[in-house]
């Protein structure tokens, strides 16, 4: 047991709303049971298998009513007449039960947004709801109703290329990113036209993979699961999530795919959970290379028994199932359960009362790229961008004089994409040379010089990129990753930048022109020797459509940078993992003498700080958090803390903080974390101007697994923090009392 504690669901306080509730689910059920005691054995596997349009068969399996749904999101494809095809066909067959389509729509579908590591570096969760509220609107106008999205794994090992479709490093930063954007496209009706299923993966410790590479395996303390990787989908679950997608890899040598103890015993039980378990890609299939199934068979019952409801892609349900249950090996009412879960989720999407309710021919022509799609997706790249340096305000740039604009980056298009893009295309996308330009306006110069590609060798461009430097009044050098570098299966043992694009940055600031690096990139990098030479850091992640402008907007002081980290940059690769909420030892730093030092816990050759910690960001002004108070101490059960803290715009520009709020045990039964994420405000001040932010705290917010394998709060002594980073100084005492 991992001693989770599942909160009752909240009720709509209506009695009238609970009637209709109560008529909705009586029909569902008659629908649902009338349908069971019809289909073949052969027909409930179909509906737990989700096959890909790269099956040979599809179309003749789909008029026989033998396959639940297939992919929507399919790039170089018409996705609404494919969809709306695939639909007719299934209207063919014996008992008309309608498909549903599916894809990973992870930051946009026609309209690019930021990535979701970008998104999460926004810390603004009402823009991450209104990105994939406007995601799920165009994906729906497509046919589109069930996204394998959001990706809620925590990631704390940047050599992982997959943490650029996650949050990052924190629970709490991780859970508050994962419900927004479940209420962006689940909305606040599954059948209405514009909203579709959302799915959390991958559960669970997938981030962890050792050595980060993809699809290792994971190794976890059942205090780190209740702590760290478990609370971004119990939140979810809680939120009323409707799916779940287990892990590809192994979690304490077992297959997620495969684990009961995860699925049932956790899932089910333990919290509640009433949608669907879907596979991952081939994960059912992949039970035979785990060792753990010597046939398909065997791993079609394995994934059975454990709760897995519907197998993506492999086809190994569709093959086994039926002969498995004729022989007695499964139980029929193991596939009854699973198809009944299929079922009740296809009538939650109104598929039941109007199987093509998700395609709107005139919808999907109209809304993606529309000027409120763009402006959408500018602002979120916008608020997404993260300043890390900024020496002697070198920002903004000023319009005039000559601007160089440098680097593999600037003119790209498909880089700004990302992985996983949907059906983005490259020509949509505002190149950050083009957005320089257009901003720039006539009385500024702007030149261009390539330098270097991304990865190569060649660095025969380098000697025309400096000549470009010197002649300019200021250089913006755009450097980063292109998507063959981030995302799934795209792990790294480095993270300096790739290539030659070292060389080319040491080489343009030798020059002694002032430098504007601006990063495009979906992991933290190693970048201590830039942060010690350039003028000015921006890290743009990988900005969707609006990657121009939106860098633009910052660069000219059109707009002020607001993002913050999600997680912490190393110095260098042999740092990592490095993240702030990490545990003391019995030796912590000390530097009083070179002999404390020497049994203290560091490096002999780099720091034990990251370059830039948690939290971490710089604006165009400057802001002061002071006069932390806390009421309400000593808190007991079912009481209240309140923490308040002064911020003051201390600059000359209006800037927009981000207040954050971390607590420390002093004193627990397992040795607690330095300090962990309570809180987060966004707050936007101008010139001269303060206010008061207030953060609220229950026992049930300092709940942890404690030494004797429970979950809850313990009595005792903490310290609160509030401040711009996890490195927050302003503090006040309170205590916990009571069981």
């Amino acid at each position: 047991m991992l001693g989770l504690v599942l909160a009752a669901p909240p009720s709509t306080g209506r009695a009238d709303d609970d009637i209709v509730a109560t008529a909705r689910d009586a029909r569902m059920h008659r629908v649902v049971d009338g349908l069971l005691a019809r289909m073949t054995l052969e027909e409930k596997a179909g509906q737990l298998s989700i096959l890909g349009a790269d099956h040979g068969d599809l179309e003749t399996l789909v008029r026989e009513g033998r396959v639940g749904g297939t992919n929507g999101v399919l790039p170089g494809r018409d996705v609404a007449a494919y969809t709306h095809h695939m639909q007719r066909l299934a209207m063919q067959s014996r008992l008309k039960i309608p498909l549903w389509f599916m894809g990973d729509v992870s930051h946009g579908f026609r309209t690019i947004f930021p990535i979701p590591l970008a998104l999460a570096s926004s810390w603004d969760t009402d823009l991450v709801r209104r990105v994939h509220r406007a995601a799920a609107r165009e994906a729906t106008a497509a046919g589109v109703d069930w996204t394998f999205s959001p990706m809620v794994d925590i990631g704390r090992d940047p050599r992982w290329g997959r943490v650029a479709e996650g949050a990052g490093e924190d629970p709490y930063l991780g859970s508050a990113m994962a419900v927004a954007q479940l209420e962006g496209f689940q909305g606040g009706d599954l059948a209405a036209a514009d909203t579709m299923m959302a799915t959390a993966k991958h559960f669970v410790g997938y981030g962890a993979a050792e050595a980060g590479r993809d699809y290792n395996a994971t190794y976890l303390s059942a205090g780190e699961l209740d702590d760290v990787y478990l609370p971004p989908f119990r939140a979810l679950v809680q939120a009323g999530i409707a799916a779940i997608m287990p892990s590809l890899s192994t979690l304490n040598d077992v297959p997620a795919t495969a684990d009961a103890a995860l699925l049932q015993g956790v899932l089910r039980r333990q919290w509640g959970f009433r949608g669907l378990v879907v596979s991952d890609f081939d994960a059912v299939a992949q039970l035979q290379q785990h060792g753990l199934a010597a046939t398909p068979a065997d791993a079609a019952r394995l994934a059975l028994q454990a709760g897995v409801d519907i197998d993506l892609h492999s086809g190994t349900y569709l093959d086994q199932l039926p002969a498995l249950v004729r022989s007695g090996r499964v139980d029929q009412s193991l596939v009854d359960a699973a198809v009944r879960h299929v079922l009740e989720a296809k009538y939650r999407l109104g598929l039941f009362d109007d199987p093509f309710r998700y395609g709107d021919a005139r919808l999907a022509r109209r809304l993606p790229l529309s000027a409120p799609q763009r402006a959408l997706a500018r602002e979120a790249a916008r608020e997404s961008m993260v300043l890390l340096k900024n020496a002697h305000d070198t920002l903004p740039l000023a319009r005039r004089g000559r601007i160089a604009v440098i680097g593999p980056l600037a003119d790209d298009r498909a880089d700004m994409l990302g992985q996983m893009a949907a059906e983005g295309q490259p020509q949509d996308v505002v190149p950050i040379l083009d957005g320089i330009r257009q901003a720039a306006g006539g009385s500024v110069a702007v030149s261009f010089a390539r330098g270097v590609d991304v990865s190569s060798d060649d660095a025969s461009g380098i000697p025309a990129a400096v000549a470009s430097a010197r002649v300019a009044d200021v250089v913006v050098l755009v450097l980063g990753e292109d998507i063959h570098l981030i995302g799934e299966g795209h792990s790294r043992s480095s993270l300096d930048l790739p290539g030659r694009q070292q060389a080319l940055a040491e080489a343009v600031i030798a020059t002694g022109k002032p430098v504007v690096a601006v990063l495009v990139n979906g992991r933290p990098l190693s970048i201590a020797w830039l942060d010690a030479h350039a003028a000015a850091i921006l890290e743009a992640w990988v900005p969707g459509d609006e990657a121009g402008h939106a860098v633009a907007d910052l660069l000219f002081g059109d707009a002020s940078p607001s993002g913050r980290l999600p997680m912490s940059f190393p110095r260098t690769v042999g740092q990592v993992p490095i993240y702030y909420a990490h545990r003391e030892t019995g030796r912590p730093y000390d530097d009083s003498s070179p002999l404390a030092r020497h049994y203290s816990t560091h490096y002999v050759d780099v720091a034990n700080t990251p370059l830039y910690p948690f939290g971490y960001g710089l604006t165009y002004t400057t802001f002061a958090i002071d006069r932390v108070r806390v009421e309400g101490s000593p808190l007991a059960s079912g009481g209240v803390l309140h923490v308040s803290a002064r911020v003051r715009n201390t600059g000359m520009r209006p800037g927009t903080d981000v207040v954050q709020l971390y607590v420390h045990d002093r004193v627990a039964s397992v040795s607690p974390p330095v300090r962990l994420l309570k809180g987060f405000q966004r707050i936007s001040l101008a010139a001269g101007a303060q206010t008061e932010v207030r953060f609220t705290l229950r026992p049930g917010d300092f709940a942890f697994r404690r030494g004797d394998g429970s979950w809850g709060a313990e009595p005792g002594d903490f310290d609160v923090y509030v401040g711009g980073d996890a490195r927050a100084t302003a503090s006040a005492p309170f205590t916990l009392v009571g069981p």
